[in-house]
């Protein structure tokens, strides 16, 4: 099975007619495409690629892919073809990776809808001069816009559109019909990029058409600037000048607060030694989204916030952590910093235990305490929580038309201040 599951992307020393080729450096990069294994493809309507390295949280793809499927129905997965690249050299993460994925997702890799490719190191391009200084100089994102070269360059017969995530993203129920959706809004206005997220590169949606264009601008710039920014410019070569941002974002970090370099997509969450921990998790709400402050800035530990207005009965923000947690205390602030103004006039929180779908809510939820004069500060007595906390939710018990700001909800691990400790 993993021979067809598994693809590896050679560099032969002769192109043979009806393949996929890119140049490089002087070098022909040949693209097995699928049919040439035997797997259906060119059926789908929309192909989810993601360009993985290893990481720290080793379950980072694995998370990603779980919240992809079972944010997903089985007619959307029918549409759906998911190509995942392994841009990593290390052999044992290899390995282990593709061992995972074959058994965790067996089905979608029977029906055809999971593909793992895999670009050996001498597939790309020759780094001139010093490594290190090219690194120094802030151009360490070169490997990453290669990997999605290659990732883009395949997708390119798989289907109608492509959509581009990353491996450590939690997406939204029903995304593909969403985007379905927006699509067909749009016809025939031309576009050639549709945004459904505001993070970095996540949510990126193409015309499958664009991609072989797209693959060789990014070979071709590869130095030049990070994976996103030459995204943009590509969209200006396309005649596209605005940006396209749909919403509701679909697409979220799993980790809480992003925070980018140029050497890759990663998220930091900087922690005081003795300050809230606010453990990694995703933000969800539905209540309005503005254009300036979002959801995932009430859980960051800077002065970012979260700001909304003409909030309903039952509406509510919930922070689901990726692993559940035991608290010490929790801490929830509304309205602003000086004044006051604009606190949640009537609101509770409340503790969700029992995660489902991976995590995409809590089965169960009970009452921590009710917000006084918009805030609530409340520690956890060890004999009160007899479960480890997976989900925290604001909700709100009285519309209020006026402006809401959730300034921050901030979370205390036990004995989190102890291995801090520890460990400086």
């Amino acid at each position: 099975m993993l021979l067809w599951l598994f693809i590896t992307l050679q560099i032969p020393k002769e192109t043979e007619d009806g393949q996929d080729v890119m140049t490089m450096k002087g070098q022909v990069v040949t693209l097995l495409t699928v049919w040439e294994l035997g797997v259906e493809g060119g059926n789908a309507w929309l192909t989810v690629g993601i360009s993985a390295v290893s990481r720290q949280d080793p379950n980072s793809l694995f998370y990603t892919l779980a919240s992809l499927y079972n944010a997903s129905s089985t007619a959307e997965q029918k549409r759906l073809t998911v190509l995942v690249h392994l841009a990593d050299s290390d052999l044992a993460w290899l390995q282990d990776t593709t061992a995972h994925i074959s058994s965790l997702f067996s089905a979608q890799i029977l029906a055809g809808q999971l593909l793992l490719i895999h670009a050996p190191p001498d597939a790309y391009p020759a780094v001139d001069g010093n490594q290190g200084a090219e690194a120094h100089d802030g151009k360490g994102y070169s490997k990453q816009n290669v990997d999605h070269a290659f990732l883009m360059s395949f997708a390119t017969k798989l289907s109608d559109y492509f959509l581009l995530i990353g491996d450590d993203v939690f997406c939204a129920p029903n995304f593909v019909t969403h985007i379905y959706s927006k699509v067909t809004s749009l016809k025939p206005s031309p576009w050639a990029l549709l945004e459904f997220s505001n993070v970095g590169v996540i949510g990126k949606f193409f015309h499958s058409r664009d991609l072989p264009l797209l693959a060789h601008f990014l070979l071709l710039f590869h130095r030049e600037k990070p994976l996103d920014r030459l995204i943009l410019h590509f969209r200006t070569l396309l005649v596209q000048e605005n940006t396209i941002l749909c919403r509701p974002f679909l697409f979220y970090h799993r980790l809480s607060h992003p925070t980018f370099d140029d050497k890759e997509d990663t998220v930091v969450q900087k922690k005081n030694l003795y300050g809230p921990s606010n453990p990694p998790a995703s933000v969800f709400t539905d209540m309005i989204v503005s254009d300036a402050h979002f959801p995932w800035e009430a859980y960051t530990l800077d002065e970012s916030f979260f700001w909304t207005n003409n909030t309903h009965i039952g509406n509510h923000l919930t922070v689901i952590l990726n692993h559940p947690a035991r608290l010490s205390r929790v801490q929830v602030m509304t309205g602003s910093l000086v004044e006051g103004k604009y606190a949640l006039g009537k609101g509770q929180v409340e503790l969700g235990y029992y995660p489902q779908g991976m995590p995409q809510d809590c089965a169960s939820f009970e009452l921590l305490g009710w917000l006084v004069e918009g805030q609530m500060d409340q520690e956890l007595l060890q004999e009160s929580v007899a479960y480890p906390v997976s989900c925290v939710r604001l909700v709100v018990k009285a519309s209020q038309a006026s402006g809401l700001m959730i300034r921050h909800i901030y979370l205390w691990e036990k004995n989190s201040t102890k291995e801090k400790t520890d460990q400086s």
